[in-house]
């Protein structure tokens, strides 16, 4: 018999109707399940624009959902308001036993989850939360004297230790389904929300699980060239999957037990980033405080960052004069995604080139990116600002002419971006600037005029960071 007469499913960050831990243990537990996704007012009120790629991915990804589990004898209420009331409140009307959902270790979602615990059970409602998202999570991969790790090697080779077929699991949503309750509700409209279309359609970013899996058919077609071909922007070496990822379209079990089973360098390279991805996701869940602007070192905290003025918004607006940074910037403006080299390099840019506050840019990347999750994202920007836990050491600054050449060597991608240098010949298309004149004027393109000349210059600001880092890494290493 099971344990409950009827529960609810809250669906968040996990957007599939397989594989899915929260709506598992549901089915297994409860006579008849309702499914719930809430559009929440508290993420969506204070994003940048109505034109959010994000919203208008999830909103289609909420309509397949919806249709999946119709096709399966369910459905999906769905809801716009403050989720951390609108559930609760639907738990209470619909007189469910309990509420199950997947973790999100997120701090403000942490808040949330914890506030709608404690209102269900005053209502004598239970409450299930368990791991979806990641492989392992929290406290699940420790050092032997019980502390986190803070280095990403050392945290893979026990990752890759601890890791079993039992981890790789699907939950086997199927054998339940049956008792899944017919109940939906309509979706709002995205401009019933104060959203509009974007590009998303125009880009042919294929969205919900359909698109997920059409995506990884594909990467698993090239999974074997993606060590070689992951750091080439202009390139098809990406897995693409970020966003589903993300939004959870797609499930971490089935991607990791693939790369795990597959074998060979480039499925290895690629579980190592979905490992990178676990190792972020607990750092943020030991060490909270770096969602609120600290440095997971805390001697960089205060770095008195310069700052100069005009510089941020050269590098927002893509006008830094560096090719291969301005054309990463272009690239984020218009489809909403980076390149995952030139993240690196961009940020690595913004923060020891220009000498502006890695926070700055970690926060426009949060507005735009449409695979933005904030565990990566605060990663990767502490790690290139040499800030953060197993961050680049801060000494070792990035040549952005020189990836240029390495990972653009021809230009393709800097072109594709920056239509204005496609006359540039090669030899100069990683830096313009040093085109002589009388060619400058032959193709039409005037460094200060058609294209900006660069900001500043990366040697001696080069020289400047490493004095900035000096001091505080005096005090790193006493």
């Amino acid at each position: 018999m099971p344990e409950y007469a009827r529960a609810l499913v809250w669906f968040r960050r996990d957007l599939r109707d397989f594989d899915h831990a929260a709506l598992y243990h549901a089915l297994k537990q409860a006579g008849q399940v309702v499914c719930a996704f809430a559009f929440d007012r508290e993420i969506l009120d204070v994003l940048a624009g109505p034109a959010d790629r994000r919203v208008e991915f999830i909103h289609a990804s909420v309509a397949e959902l919806q249709q999946a589990l119709q096709t399966r004898g369910g459905g999906l209420v769905v809801k716009y308001g403050i989720a951390r009331a609108e559930i609760v409140q639907l738990a209470a009307d619909l007189k469910v036993d309990a509420v199950f959902f997947n973790h999100d270790d997120d701090p403000a979602a942490l808040a949330r989850d914890a506030a709608v615990e404690a209102a269900l059970r005053t209502r004598n409602i239970a409450v299930h939360h368990t791991k979806d998202t990641v492989i392992f999570e929290r406290e699940e991969v420790l050092t032997a004297a019980g502390t986190p790790y803070s280095v990403f090697t050392p945290y893979k080779h026990a990752w890759l230790k601890t890791l079993s077929p039992f981890y790789l699991r699907a939950y086997p949503v199927d054998a339940y389904a049956d008792r899944l309750a017919a109940q939906s509700t309509s979706i709002p409209a995205l401009r019933d929300m104060g959203f509009e279309p974007t590009n998303l359609r125009e880009l042919k970013l294929p969205v919900g699980m359909a698109g997920g899996a059409r995506l990884f058919d594909d990467f698993l077609d090239r999974i074997d060239r993606y060590q070689e071909a992951r750091d080439f922007p202009a390139q098809n070496g990406p897995s693409y999957l970020s966003v589903h990822l993300r939004f959870g379209t797609v499930s971490i079990r089935q991607l990791a037990a693939a790369a795990w089973q597959h074998g060979g360098r480039g499925a290895q390279t690629w579980l190592s980033e979905l490992i990178w991805r676990d190792f972020y996701h607990q750092i943020l869940w030991h060490r909270p405080d770096v969602a609120s602007g600290h440095t997971f070192k805390p001697q960089y905290d205060a770095l008195p960052w310069p700052n100069p003025p005009g510089h941020f918004a050269a590098w927002c607006e893509a006008r830094t004069g560096y090719p291969l940074v301005d054309a990463a910037m272009r690239q984020l403006s218009l489809t909403g995604t980076m390149h995952n080299r030139l993240r690196m390099v961009t940020a690595s840019f913004l923060a020891k080139d220009l000498l502006v506050d890695w926070r700055l840019g970690e926060k426009y990347f949060a507005d735009r990116l449409t695979d933005f999750d904030l565990a990566a994202n605060n990663g990767g920007w502490q790690w290139a600002a040499s800030v953060g836990c197993d961050g680049q050491p801060w000494f070792r600054i990035f040549n952005p002419v020189t990836q240029s050449e390495r990972f653009d060597a021809q230009g393709q991608f800097i072109r594709r971006y920056l239509p204005e240098l496609s006359a540039v010949p090669d030899k100069f298309i990683h830096a313009p600037w040093t085109l002589p004149d009388s060619e400058q004027t032959r193709i039409g393109v005037i460094i200060g005029q058609t294209y900006p000349a660069p900001i500043i210059e990366h040697a001696a600001q080069r020289e400047r960071a490493l004095a900035l880092f000096k001091t505080a890494a005096a005090t790193d290493s006493g």
